[in-house]
């Protein structure tokens, strides 16, 4: 089945978002995950099943860095 991964052609086998996540090795706590421009809630993540074609989006959360105030 061929895939659109953050706007990248791949090929990958038939299977849900969170098999996805489990070969691109990363941690489904730490993203954010649309396909097709709709965000897959990660209680869904296990069950919403990829098909040939779809565009797929993972964001991952950045953390740290401080913010100063202006005084």
């Amino acid at each position: 089945m061929k895939l659109k991964v953050n706007g990248e052609d791949r090929e990958f086998k038939d299977r849900t978002v969170l098999d996805l996540l489990k070969e691109l090795e990363i941690i489904p706590e730490r993203v954010a995950v649309e396909v097709n421009l709709k965000v897959i809630k990660r209680a869904d993540l296990e069950n919403h099943q990829l098909n040939d074609g779809d565009s797929v989006e993972i964001v991952y959360f950045v953390g740290g860095g401080t913010l100063e105030s202006q005084t």
